[in-house]
């Protein structure tokens, strides 16, 4: 599956974004380095601040609706 790619909110870096459960339209940013500071003084990495956020997902992306309203056509398997 190829999840769609947003902008950070707080890098501006274009990550990728998986579906949140239950919400359609939204989804939580991966994990990501900001770009400028990849690691602290220590040499331990830092994730940007806004990873994990949940951020709108682009149009066009999300949950498929299924009809449960309309007839099987014919030669379909009922699933219920």
């Amino acid at each position: 599956m190829r999840l769609p790619r947003v902008e950070c909110p707080g890098c501006g870096r274009d990550v990728a974004a998986a579906p949140v459960p239950g919400s359609p339209t939204k989804g939580a940013l991966w994990r990501h380095d900001h770009p400028e500071q990849r690691r602290d003084a220590d040499g331990a990495l830092v994730s940007c601040p806004s990873s994990w956020e949940t951020v709108d997902l682009p149009a066009g992306t999300g949950q498929m609706e299924l009809d449960l309203d309309q007839p099987h056509p014919p030669g379909a398997l009922a699933l219920f």
